[in-house]
C-alpha cells in the first residue's frame, strides 16, 4: 500500500518543519538576536510600518486631492478609522491570544495589504474621473472608509502580535537583549513615521496619480518578502510554536463548539467579550503604566498636522517647520540610545519615571514660555517648538521603559487582549486631541489644547509615579538622599570648624 504523504495545514511553518527540540538555533548572542534572524525581523516590521505609514499619510493626501475645498471627508474617513480600533479590540486581541502566532501573523500581512492595494485603486479611479453621478462618488468614500478601518485593524494586529508577543518569547528572559529589540523596532518606528510621509508628500506635490500608483506598487512588491521573512523568523525560534494557551484555556475564551447562529446572540457575545477583556486591562497589575503611556496620545505638541497647522500661522515658514519637525525626529531617535543605556544602569522602573519627569519638565517649561508670550506669536511658538523638541527624550525614553514593563508583565495568554485594548485607548486619547482642536479651532485658542496637553502630560506622570509607589515603597531613595545631605552638612561643619581653629602641631 502506497504510503500516505501528510500535506501541511495552514498553521505549519512556511518554510519547512520547525528545528528538533534540543537544536542549537543560536536565537541570542552576547545579549543580541542573531544577526540572520535579527535582519528578518527588522525587514519585515520596516516594511510593515513603512507600508503602514505611507498610505496613512497618503490616504489624506489623496482624499484633500479628491474632494477639495472641504476637510469632512478626511475627518469622516479619520474619524471611523480610529474609532474601529476601539469597537473592535476585544476581537483583535483574541484573535492574537487564541490563535496560531504565524497564522495571525499572515492574516495581518495579507489583510493589510489586500486592504492598501484595493484603497489605492479607488483612489486611483476617483482621481482618474472626478464627474460621478450624484451618490457614487460618496459610495466610493463609504467602502474608502470600511476598507481603512480592515488596514487599520490588521496594522494593529501585526504590531500587537509582533512587538507585544513575538519580541518578548524571542528574547528569552534575556532583559538586555529585549531592551536592545524594543530600541531597534521603535528606531525603525520613527524612521518610518519620518521619511514615509515626506517621500509621499513629495510624490503627490508633483502628482498625486503617480504616488497613489508607487503606493499600490510598494505594497505589492513587499508583500511576499514580509510574508517569507516572519515565517522564517517563526521557523528559527521553536519558542513561537509553543501555544500560548492550554486547549482547556482555548476552550474557554475561544469560540464555542456550537456558535451562535443569531446576530442577536453573537452580538451579546461579542459584547460580553469586550467587556471581559476591558476588565482584565482595568484590573491587570500593568494597566497604570499602560494606560499613563497612553494618555500620552492626548496631545497637539507633537508636529503633527494640529501644531503644524498653528506654526505656520504664527509665522514660521514651512522650511522652519520641517526643520524642526527634522530635529525633534533626530532627538527621538537619539532616545532609543539613551534609554536603554539609562536602563542597564537603573532598570525600566526608576528610569520611567526620570523620563517621564523629564518630559513633562520640558514640555512645563516651553509652555510657560508660550503662555508668556502670547502678544509675541513667533516667541510663543517658539517655546512649544522647544519644549516639544527637547521633551522627545522623555517621551520615547518613557515609552520603552513601559513596554518592557507591559511585556515581562503581562502574561503570555492575555497579550493579545491586553495590548488591543491598550490600542483603542490610544486611539481614543488621539481622536479627543483632534476634537479639542476641532472646538478650540482658532489659532489664538490653540493655548487651551497646548494646556490640555500639557495636563495630560501630567496625568501620565502622577499615573505611573502612583505605579511606581505601589511597587517600590518610595519614589525617591529619602535615606540615601539623607545620608548624601547628612553627609554634606557634617563635612561642610568640619570645613567651618578647621578654618576658625585650626589644629596645632604640639612641639
Amino acid at each position: 500500500m502506497a504510503s500516505q504523504v501528510s500535506l501541511p495545514d495552514e498553521r505549519s511553518p512556511l518554510l519547512g518543519s520547525p528545528p528538533p527540540a534540543g537544536h542549537d538555533t543560536a536565537i541570542i548572542v552576547n545579549h543580541r538576536l542573531a544577526p540572520s534572524l535579527a535582519r528578518r525581523v527588522y525587514v519585515s516590521h520596516f516594511l510593515s510600518t513603512w507600508n503602514s505609514r505611507v498610505f496613512e499619510f497618503g490616504a489624506v493626501l489623496f482624499l484633500a486631492s479628491i474632494f477639495p475645498g472641504t476637510l469632512l471627508p478626511m475627518s469622516i474617513y479619520a474619524s471611523v478609522r480610529s474609532l474601529s480600533t476601539l469597537v473592535f479590540a476585544s476581537f483583535i486581541g483574541r484573535y492574537i491570544d487564541t490563535g496560531n502566532r504565524l497564522s495571525v501573523a499572515r492574516t495581518s500581512i495579507i489583510y493589510q495589504r489586500l486592504a492598501t492595494v484595493v484603497s489605492c485603486v479607488l483612489f486611483y479611479l476617483l482621481s482618474v474621473k472626478q464627474s460621478f453621478r450624484t451618490g457614487i462618488k460618496e459610495a466610493v468614500l463609504a467602502i474608502l472608509i470600511l476598507i481603512a478601518c480592515v488596514e487599520k485593524l490588521c496594522s494593529i494586529m501585526n504590531l500587537v502580535a509582533i512587538e507585544k508577543d513575538w519580541v518578548v518569547v524571542m528574547a528569552a528572559k534575556d532583559h538586555e537583549a529585549l531592551g536592545v529589540l524594543n530600541a531597534q523596532m521603535r528606531r525603525i518606528d520613527l524612521l518610518c513615521k519620518l521619511f514615509g510621509p515626506l517621500i509621499v508628500g513629495l510624490l503627490d506635490g508633483w502628482s498625486t496619480r503617480v504616488a497613489i500608483l508607487i503606493t499600490l506598487a510598494m505594497n505589492l512588491a513587499s508583500v511576499a518578502v514580509e510574508y517569507f521573512a516572519i515565517a522564517q523568523v517563526y521557523n528559527r525560534v521553536p519558542a513561537l510554536h509553543v501555544p500560548k494557551q492550554s486547549k482547556v484555556q482555548a476552550t474557554a475564551t475561544g469560540s464555542p463548539r456550537n456558535p451562535p447562529h443569531s446576530i442577536w446572540t453573537r452580538c451579546v457575545a461579542f459584547q460580553a467579550k469586550t467587556t471581559a477583556d476591558f476588565r482584565l486591562y482595568f484590573q491587570h497589575k500593568a494597566f497604570l503604566p499602560s494606560f499613563s503611556e497612553a494618555l500620552l496620545n492626548l496631545t497637539v505638541l507633537s508636529f503633527g498636522a494640529s501644531m503644524v497647522t498653528y506654526l505656520l500661522s504664527s509665522s514660521y515658514s514651512s522650511y522652519q517647520v520641517a526643520m524642526s519637525r527634522t530635529v525633534s525626529v533626530t532627538f527621538e531617535v537619539l532616545a532609543t540610545w539613551i534609554a536603554p543605556w539609562v536602563m542597564r544602569r537603573i532598570g525600566p522602573l526608576r528610569a520611567g519615571m526620570w523620563f517621564s519627569t523629564l518630559q513633562l519638565s520640558m514640555l512645563m517649561a516651553g509652555g510657560a514660555i508660550f503662555w508668556a508670550c502670547l502678544q509675541e506669536p513667533m516667541i510663543s511658538a517658539s517655546g512649544i517648538v522647544g519644549g516639544t523638541i527637547l521633551s522627545r527624550v522623555g517621551l520615547w525614553g518613557f515609552d520603552l521603559c513601559t513596554q518592557i514593563i507591559i511585556q515581562e508583565e503581562v502574561e503570555a495568554e492575555n497579550r493579545g487582549a491586553f495590548s488591543s485594548v491598550e490600542a483603542a485607548w490610544q486611539n481614543m486619547f488621539e481622536m479627543l486631541a483632534y476634537g479639542s482642536t476641532a472646538i478650540f479651532h482658532r489659532p489664538e485658542d490653540f493655548k487651551w489644547p497646548v494646556l490640555i496637553s500639557i495636563v495630560a502630560t501630567a496625568l501620565c506622570n502622577m499615573g505611573y509615579a502612583t505605579f511606581l509607589w505601589k511597587r517600590r515603597g518610595h519614589l525617591l531613595h529619602l535615606e540615601k538622599l539623607s545620608n548624601i545631605c547628612g553627609g554634606t552638612a557634617r563635612a561642610w561643619r568640619r570645613s567651618i570648624v578647621s578654618e576658625r581653629w585650626p589644629p596645632h602641631n604640639e612641639a
